[in-house]
């Protein structure tokens, strides 16, 4: 098990500076204590025994509160910046003070994770480091990571983005497991910032591999920020995304749910969202819901697209939906198709699998991989082998009647006329706990 974290709480807060002056950024309260105070508390009771604080603005409060660490348990050692480094600098000059695998946290971001889930992800594909990564609200300023569909890192993105440009949206949270012989890289004595000059040009010369998760993580760099953490806090929120906790998910069939369904969708161009897919989805972001896509895509199959294809399709579907501040948790598609005779069609997908719904394996896969409580879930789609797929998975179901909500099929739990209205239905059955 990793027991070291080094946490990087060198920087002034800027944007918060009115509402809190005179205030490390670290130690900016809430609900009732330094937000440092909660990453201390939370991940040493996961096993983390010593901290490295790199400290600069006002890193004399920090020395002050925390000492030496033995009142929460744990060693507490201090760098102190003479000049500002940025978020990797400082980690160049601790390279021979820490062991050879270790955290990066950053001490004005709250999060609540699972460490040893991501440590066991990160031993099994040999990284030299591992990104948490997940979507949020607003990928068109957030540094965008591109994987392949092992999870390795194969581009880094900086903000902004061009207009126009499809990417997943899937963002640099900010939070890493690293490996010490990696450290090497970074220059000594110069400023330098994982996410603008470090993550980019390591995706091409070492092992970086990206960890997705709904666990909640968020920085609180802004007034309005800091106001919306500190309510996940108090609600229980933070605590309750962790992966050792239950989740409750709404499951989404993607064409005719959440899109325009144009039968067998095969270029991004094709990919209309809902107008009203978006304020539906994002009120399932705010609740303590995570939203699953499970699709059936046999357009693999019968050769019209290929598994970049779809990719590239559901990277348009991302910036649709964060263009209306939205954004799916999760995405599981079933490439295959059981029944032969199509002109262009790939073999090697014409094959019975358990993915393809009616049978439930993607939110069976889903559920095993974010510890869905199954029974406390929901699956919202337009056709009879969404529903047929939800009861097999043992969740409730409804249908809309957008998409293919007229052809005949077993009867669902709830009837709905749109997405929106599935999602209210759902917040109506059952108060969320948030």
């Amino acid at each position: 098990m990793v027991t070291t974290a080094v946490v990087l709480a060198g920087g002034k807060g800027t944007r918060l500076q009115n509402a809190f002056p005179d205030t490390a950024k670290p130690m900016v309260p809430l609900a009732g204590k330094p937000v440092l105070q909660h990453l201390v508390e939370t991940y040493s009771a996961q096993g983390i025994e010593r901290f490295f604080f790199t400290i600069g603005h006002l890193g004399d409060q920090i020395r002050a509160h925390f000492g030496d660490g033995s009142t929460w348990g744990v060693d507490i050692h201090y760098f102190e910046e003479t000049t500002p480094l940025g978020t990797a600098g400082a980690l160049a000059e601790l390279r021979g003070m820490l062991p050879e695998t270790f955290w990066v946290m950053y001490g004005d971001t709250l999060s609540d994770i699972d460490l040893a889930q991501m440590e066991a992800y990160h031993v099994s594909k040999r990284a030299q480091a591992t990104l948490f990564v997940h979507p949020n609200d607003h990928p068109y300023d957030s540094d965008l990571v591109q994987m392949n569909r092992e999870g390795r890192v194969v581009a880094v993105h900086g903000k902004p983005h061009a207009e126009g440009i499809d990417y997943p949206n899937c963002v640099n949270a900010a939070f890493y497991l690293m490996e010490n012989r990696l450290i090497g890289q970074i220059p000594v004595g110069i400023s330098s910032d994982f996410g603008r000059d470090l993550f980019p040009r390591w995706a091409s010369e070492h092992r970086l591999f990206a960890y997705a998760s709904p666990e909640y993580i968020k920085d609180m760099g802004k007034p309005e920020r800091h106001a919306e953490v500190e309510r996940a806090v108090t609600t229980g929120k933070v605590s309750a995304r962790n992966l050792t906790q239950p989740q409750r998910a709404i499951f989404l069939d993607r064409d005719g749910v959440i899109n325009l369904d144009t039968d067998l969708i095969k270029h991004p161009d094709e990919m209309q969202v809902y107008a009203f897919a978006g304020k539906a989805i994002r009120q399932i972001n705010q609740s303590d819901f995570i939203s699953v896509v499970v699709t059936n895509q046999s357009a693999v199959a019968r050769g019209l697209t290929d598994l970049d294809g779809i990719d590239a399709i559901h990277a348009r579907m991302d910036r649709q939906l964060g263009a209306q501040g939205a954004f799916v948790d999760a995405l599981y598609y079933c490439p295959h198709h059981p029944h032969g005779g199509f002109p262009e069609e790939r073999p090697e997908y014409k094959i019975p699998c358990n993915c393809r719904k009616p049978s439930p394996g993607m939110l069976l896969a889903a559920a095993d991989r974010f510890n869905i409580d199954l029974s406390q879930s929901w699956m919202v789609g337009d056709s009879p082998r969404d529903i047929e797929a939800g009861r097999a998975a043992g969740v409730r179901t409804i249908r809309v009647r957008t998409g293919h909500g007229a052809v005949p099929g077993p009867e669902p739990d709830f009837w709905a006329d749109t997405l929106e209205d599935a999602v209210a239905r759902i917040f109506t059955e059952e108060t969320p706990t948030t």
